[in-house]
């Protein structure tokens, strides 16, 4: 991280993810309501572990790039052997790539051992789904570079997301046949990608960036910093209504796919109104009291 490309391609690994759990899970409910349960992962017809592979591969490149190809050196290491201060943003991000790819090779195992029961097997995967989203959240709580400039409010409103995944998936663990909590889980999933690449968009295009900011060179990495404070409590209120659009986005697109899937997979169900159910009753009810005075 720490550049464009550095938010936008995990970013769309995190969106790809999320949008594939979300098509999976909106379908499997569709088809089969009453037995719904939440899946941690979804295997493919050509290829069952196609995710979990995407996964590993994709943390083992984010590892590479930040530990060995990023680096100017390629080694993120001094001359004596210790970490420059400059290098610890890289260690951070890699150790989330390193927890991801934990994730993603133990649920693999998890499935091939076949003496296991599947709600172990699941609960374990979710288990281990929550610690990755865990050591997320505390890196980037605790994150080594600045938490008061415009990137620090970026990554602030993502840990929100954060939460939000790591709280899903533990309650995956206890609400397994919760569709509303797998839905949530998965929307969130899809924002954080989404979320990632648009920081990285705004963040290091030099035409996106807030009046009054600019990009500044430091430690070799591209910072963005604001000429005084009023210019940065700008920039961090435009990133504040940028957010607020972006969850109203999220909400008519997750609701819009939904309905369009359920269109597709779903069972046919007939609708009654309530008003139409009340003249009924209405009915029923003087039926009942006619009878009953025609008796007396």
């Amino acid at each position: 991280m720490g550049s464009l490309v550095g938010h936008v391609a995990p970013g769309f690994g995190f969106f790809l993810i999320g949008l594939w759990h979300l098509f999976n899970h909106i379908k499997l409910h569709a088809l089969h309501p009453k037995s719904f349960i939440s899946h941690p992962w979804f295997p493919t017809s050509k290829f069952r572990y196609l995710e979990l592979v995407m996964i590993m591969c994709g943390s083992t490149l984010s590892v590479a790039m930040e530990l060995f190809i990023g680096p100017s050196q390629h080694q993120p290491f001094d001359s004596d052997g210790t970490i420059p201060s400059y290098h610890l943003r890289n260690f951070e991000h890699s150790s989330i790539s390193m927890t991801f790819f934990v994730y993603a090779a133990f649920a693999l195992l998890l499935d091939r051992v076949g003496h296991i029961p599947p709600k172990a097997r699941y609960d374990m995967s979710h288990l281990l789904g929550s610690v990755a989203f865990g050591q997320q959240l505390f890196l980037f709580h605790f994150h080594s570079t600045d938490h008061m400039g415009v990137e620090g409010q970026y990554h602030l409103l993502l840990q929100i997301f954060i939460i939000i995944s790591l709280t899903t998936t533990l309650l995956g663990i206890g609400l397994p046949k919760s569709f509303l909590v797998s839905f949530l889980r998965s929307v969130i999933i899809l924002a954080q990608g989404f979320w990632l690449m648009i920081t990285g968009y705004m963040l290091w295009t030099p035409e996106l960036i807030p009046k009054g900011c600019f990009l500044h060179s430091e430690e070799g990495h591209q910072v963005v910093r604001c000429n005084g404070d009023e210019s940065l409590h700008r920039a961090k209120s435009l990133v504040n209504i940028l957010f607020s659009w972006f969850v109203i986005a999220l909400a008519i697109f997750s609701v819009s796919f939904y309905l369009v899937l359920v269109k597709i997979y779903g069972e046919k169900i007939e609708y009654w109104s309530l008003t139409e159910g009340y003249e009924e009753e209405k009915e029923s009810l003087d039926i009942e009291l006619q009878e009953e005075n025609h008796s007396q």
